[in-house]
């Protein structure tokens, strides 16, 4: 655990997607937010967790983005066809060919995120010597969000909620979407994913099934605070996290 500890993470940043809902031909991760564009606290995120390497996959309007980020020295993966989360991280193997360690997984649309928080997510992967820890939150009402099922600390698998029975639905512990991984699983678990499921999509989360197959560690870290997980999707769920990173800014000002 502590050789793991000492050595920088690399970062996955997933920012292929178009944001059909933003109801804008702006790529999604490039709306503003306080006055910069959403992938910029991803990448700031990123670098504040010491990141070895940082690899943004790209997709729509993938030409703007590597422009804004010109001089960052961000890496870059061209997802051409969004087939799903699992094939998203996989277009980042080869820009972290040589890395060997943790990747955590980040998302450009969860701009609402504390350094603190993943470091916590980091020491709780390091501290159950896992290959797979993911970040979670827990939810009165979960809705759409896929559930955690558990055995004890041990994450079995993740169910996305159209593909979920009444019993699994009833679960209230939820994935964000961000996770850490080790390198040497992570690549190889990921090129073994299928995508037979209800959206015929490669799902990043059936690599907990492989990981417990494979007799791989897995862990999670609930997030204190859900919203700071808050994805955004819509022009609505912009200006809401505008308004709270706004009162965020205020009370640090103020010193609370």
């Amino acid at each position: 655990m502590k050789d793991r500890q000492k050595n920088a993470p690399a970062a996955v940043i997933l920012a292929a997607g178009k944001g059909t809902r933003m109801k804008s031909d702006l790529a999604k991760v490039l709306h503003p937010l306080c006055g910069k564009p959403m992938i910029h606290y991803s990448v700031t995120l990123a670098q504040n967790i010491g990141a070895e390497r940082i690899v943004v996959v790209v997709g729509h309007q993938a030409d703007a983005i590597k422009t804004l980020m010109n001089g960052t020295g961000v890496l870059f993966a061209d997802q051409e066809k969004q087939l799903g989360t699992a094939h998203a991280v996989l277009q980042s193997r080869e820009a972290l060919r040589h890395f060997t360690g943790t990747v955590v997984i980040l998302c450009g649309d969860v701009p609402l995120l504390e350094t603190a928080t993943i470091a916590g997510l980091m020491e709780r992967h390091y501290s159950r010597n896992a290959a797979l820890t993911v970040l979670t939150a827990v939810l009165d009402h979960p809705g759409s969000y896929g559930r955690v099922v558990k055995e004890g600390d041990r994450v079995l698998r993740i169910v996305e909620a159209r593909d979920a029975d009444a019993e699994i639905l009833n679960i209230r512990e939820i994935n964000t979407g961000i996770y850490c991984a080790e390198s040497d699983f992570l690549f190889d678990a990921l090129s073994r994913i299928d995508n037979d499921n209800a959206q015929g999509e490669y799902y990043f989360t059936d690599i907990f099934e492989i990981a417990a197959r494979d007799g791989r560690g897995t862990s999670s870290f609930v997030i204190e605070n859900p919203v700071e997980a808050m994805g955004i999707n819509t022009v609505a769920e912009l200006a809401r996290a505008d308004e709270i990173m706004k009162q965020k800014s205020v009370s640090r000002s103020d010193g609370r």
